[in-house]
C-alpha cells in the first residue's frame, strides 16, 4: 500500500458522504466507463483492448503465444482517454488462440502483469488471459438450452454441493471425478447399484444445485493436480473464467469453458437449474490482485488511515458502492447468466455489498432471465466503513427487490448454535426455542401469533415476503448436520440422531420460504467432525456413496419431503398476508409442554388441494400428545415415516401422540 499512500486528494462532497471513509472519498471523483468492451473485444476489424485505469501514467498490452511460457511476441503501447479513464490499443488481426496481459505505470514504476479484471478465458493458473472465440465453446444444442422456469422463488428447492465432494469418492461410479463433466454422466451407481451423480439428484427431486465457486480461484495449482489439493474456492482471482482444476485440461482455455457449459446443459436437460456461488466481497490477494494491478486502491474499501478494511475476514473488502466496482458486479453476473445460462446466484457475505448494487443485480438479471434466483448471506464477518443502513444485511432485505437471505433464525434454533458444537436446538431437545422456530416457519414475516421479542437472533419481522428467505439447518460452513448431532447428542446412537435429522429437515421443508439442503445429508454424510473443511483432503470432504444403501430410509424420507413440497402449494405461499391468514399456531401451556409446535394450514392455503393440513413437531426426547380436530385425516408423516400422498393410513383425529424427535403431518381433503 506504500504507493497508494502517496496519492494526494481532496475529499469530494458526495451524497451520504458519512458512509465513506475519508480516504475512500478520493475514488468517487474518478472518471468511470460504462461501455461493454472492457478489456477485450474481437470483431471483423481486429482485436481491441480497453483497460480502465484512470491513474495510470502509461499502459501496455503484452501479447503471447503461450498461456504460461515465453516472452511476448508483441507489446502494444496503449493510448489514454482521459474522459473515461481508459487506455486503448488494437491490432488488425483476430488473435484467437493467443494470450495477453496488461501492465500499468504507476508512480513511476511498472506494476506486475495482470490478465485484467474482465478476463473471460485464461491459461493455466489464470496468469494470462486468453483470446477465445466463445461461440466455438458451445456444446451441441446450446442455442436452445434453458434452465427450469420458476414462477415463484418459494417453488425452488436448493441442493448445495462442491464439485469434488459430489464425485471424488471411489464409490461414486463416476469417471470424471472432481470435474465439471462429472455432472454429465448418466447411469452411474454406487457399489450397491443405487444411483449417484446427476441421476441421484433427479431421484432426490431438488430443483436447483448450488455449486460452490466455479470461477478461477487461487488456492489450487493447476500444474500439480496430482497433489490433490482441495479448496472450496472462496479466494477469487479471475471472476469471469471457470476454474481450471475442474476441467480435463487446465492448460486449454477452451476446455474449461466448454466443459462447464456441458455440465450446465446436462443439468438443464435433467430439469435442474444451476446456481453459481459468487464471491465479489473480497479477493484472494490485497496488493497484487488483478483489481489492484489495474486501478490501485479503487476497488476496495479502506479505513480513514488508508489501511485495508476487512469486513470479509479475509484481509480486504471490495467497494460495491464505487461505481466501477458496482458495475463490475452487475455486469459479471449478467455475463454468467447470458454466456453460461446460469439460473441463480448465491452471494457470499452479501452484507458487505450495498443494497443499491444488489437491487441492480436482481433487476438486470431479470432482463436476462425472469426465473433467475438471487440470494446471499445477509451478514458480514467484520465491520465496514459502509453505513449499516446501506448494507445488504438480512435486516435490510425488505429494501431489496428480488433478493433473498439465509435465515440464521431457523438454522440455529432447530439444530443449535452454529459455532458451539455442544449446543442443542429445538429438534435435539433444547427448550425455549419454540418462538424462534416459529419465526422460521413464517419466513421472518410479521405474524399475529409470533412474538419476535422472544427471538434468539432476530427481534423484528425483517422480511416483507416469504420469497426473501432461504431456510436451512446446515451448509458447507461449520459442522454438517451429522457431525453437529454427534457432537451435541453424545449419549444417543446414530439411529436417534437420524430421527432428529429427519425432524430438522421436515421443519425446513414445510416452512414458508425456500428450502436448502447440504449435499450428502440425505445419505447421512459426515466430515469426521471438522468444522470448516475448506482445505481438508478428500478423505474428509468426499461423499461416500456406500452410505446411500446403508441409510436408504434417510434418503427415501428426504425424497418424499421434496415431493410433498412440490405437490402442495400450502408450503409455498408467496406473500406475508396469506401466511397470516392461512397459518394458525396452536397454543400450549409452556409449563406443561416444551419443544412442541403445532399449527394448521387452513382453507386450501395457496390453492392447495388439501383443505386443512395439520403440522406438528416434537423436539423432546419423550412422547407428547396433541389435540387434533376430529374427522377423517390422511396420515402424511408420522413416527419417522412419510408419504407425500397421505397413504400411511387414516386418522380420526382427537388425541394423537407424537414419538420423540418426530414430525406429524395430517391432511383433510
Amino acid at each position: 500500500m506504500a504507493a497508494i499512500g502517496l496519492m494526494a486528494f481532496t475529499p469530494a462532497v458526495v451524497p451520504d458522504a458519512s458512509a465513506q471513509s475519508t480516504y475512500d472519498a478520493q475514488f468517487l471523483e474518478y472518471p468511470t466507463y460504462s461501455g461493454d468492451d472492457l478489456e477485450l473485444s474481437v470483431d471483423d476489424s481486429g482485436t481491441h483492448f480497453r483497460l480502465w485505469s484512470p491513474k495510470a501514467q502509461a499502459a501496455r498490452v503484452n501479447l503471447y503465444d503461450n498461456g504460461r511460457f515465453g516472452k511476448p511476441f508483441q507489446v502494444l503501447e496503449m493510448k489514454a482517454d482521459s474522459s473515461n479513464g481508459t487506455w486503448t490499443a488494437s491490432v488488425p488481426q483476430k488473435l484467437f488462440g493467443k494470450f495477453y496481459t496488461f501492465q500499468i505505470l504507476f508512480y513511476g514504476k511498472w506494476k506486475d502483469e495482470t490478465p485484467g479484471v474482465w478476463a473471460k478465458a485464461v491459461g493455466v493458473n489464470g496468469q494470462r488471459a486468453a483470446i477465445v472465440d466463445m461461440a466455438a465453446t458451445n456444446p451441441a444444442g446450446w442455442d436452445s438450452d434453458k434452465g427450469p422456469k420458476v414462477d415463484n422463488f418459494s417453488d425452488v428447492i436448493i441442493y448445495e454441493m462442491h464439485h469434488r465432494d459430489f464425485s471424488e469418492h471411489p464409490s461414486s461410479g463416476i469417471a470424471n471425478k472432481g470435474k465439471f463433466l462429472a455432472l454429465t454422466e448418466h447411469g452411474t451407481t454406487s457399489p450397491q447399484g443405487l444411483a449417484t451423480g446427476i441421476d441421484h439428484l433427479k431421484e432426490l427431486g431438488v430443483t436447483h444445485v448450488h455449486i460452490l465457486p466455479s470461477y478461477d480461484y487461487n488456492s489450487v495449482d493447476e500444474l500439480n493436480l496430482q497433489q490433490n489439493v482441495y479448496n472450496w474456492g472462496y479466494d477469487p482471482v479471475n471472476y469471469n473464467a471457470p476454474e481450471g482444476s475442474y476441467s480435463t485440461n487446465p492448460s486449454d482455455p477452451e476446455a474449461r469453458i466448454r466443459e462447464m457449459k456441458e455440465m450446465i446443459k446436462a443439468l438443464h436437460d435433467a430439469g435442474i437449474g444451476v446456481i453459481m456461488d459468487v464471491v465479489y466481497n473480497h479477493t484472494a490477494l490485497n496488493e497484487g490482485s488483478n483489481f489492484d494491478l489495474t486501478a490501485p486502491g479503487y476497488y476496495y474499501r479502506h479505513r480513514n488511515d488508508g489501511t485495508w478494511s476487512d469486513a470479509s475476514g479475509c484481509g480486504n473488502e471490495t467497494a460495491s458502492d464505487h461505481k466501477q466496482m458496482g458495475d463490475f458486479i452487475v455486469n459479471s453476473v449478467k455475463y454468467w447468466a447470458d454466456e453460461y445460462h446460469i439460473d441463480g446466484f448465491r452471494f457470499d457475505l452479501m452484507g458487505i455489498h450495498d443494497t443499491e448494487t444488489m437491487n441492480r443485480v436482481a433487476r438486470e438479471l431479470k432482463s436476462v432471465n425472469p426465473s433467475i434466483f438471487v440470494y446471499g448471506e445477509g451478514w458480514t464477518a467484520g465491520d465496514s466503513p459502509l453505513a449499516a443502513d446501506r448494507r445488504a444485511l438480512k435486516e435490510n432485505v425488505s429494501k431489496m427487490q428480488g433478493v433473498a437471505v439465509f435465515s440464521d433464525d431457523i438454522r440455529d434454533a432447530v439444530k443449535g448454535h452454529y459455532s458451539n458444537e455442544e449446543d442443542k436446538g429445538f429438534a435435539s431437545g433444547k427448550p425455549g426455542l419454540e418462538e424462534t422456530v416459529k419465526i422460521g416457519i413464517v419466513a421472518s414475516t410479521a405474524h399475529p401469533q409470533v412474538d419476535y421479542k422472544k427471538g434468539a437472533n432476530s427481534k423484528f419481522p425483517y422480511a416483507s415476503s416469504p420469497e426473501m428467505i432461504v431456510n436451512y439447518v446446515s451448509c458447507h460452513d461449520d459442522l454438517c448436520l451429522t457431525d453437529k448431532l454427534r457432537k451435541s447428542m453424545p449419549d444417543v446412537n446414530d439411529s436417534v440422531r437420524r430421527q432428529v435429522a429427519k425432524l430438522a429437515q421436515t421443519i425446513v421443508f414445510t416452512s414458508q420460504g425456500t428450502p436448502f439442503i447440504f449435499a450428502g445429508e440425505e445419505v447421512w454424510r459426515d466430515k469426521k467432525g471438522v468444522h470448516n473443511s475448506y482445505k481438508s483432503p478428500d478423505s474428509i470432504n468426499a461423499i461416500d456413496w456406500n452410505l446411500k444403501a446403508a441409510n436408504k430410509d434417510q434418503f427415501d424420507y428426504y425424497a418424499a419431503l421434496t415431493r410433498l413440497r412440490k405437490e402442495h402449494p400450502a408450503f409455498r405461499m408467496t406473500n406475508a398476508s396469506d401466511i397470516g391468514r392461512h397459518l394458525v399456531f396452536d397454543k400450549y401451556d409452556a409449563k406443561k409442554y416444551t419443544n412442541l409446535i403445532s399449527y394448521t394450514l387452513r382453507d386450501n392455503a395457496n390453492g392447495d388441494a388439501w383443505k386443512q393440513i395439520k403440522v406438528a413437531f416434537n423436539g423432546a426426547a419423550y412422547p407428547q400428545t396433541i389435540d387434533v380436530k376430529k374427522g377423517r385425516w390422511l396420515i402424511v408423516a408420522q413416527d419417522g415415516h412419510i408419504a407425500s400422498d397421505g397413504s400411511l393410513g387414516i386418522s380420526a383425529g382427537g388425541k394423537i401422540t407424537l414419538a420423540p424427535f418426530s414430525a406429524l403431518i395430517l391432511a383433510q381433503e
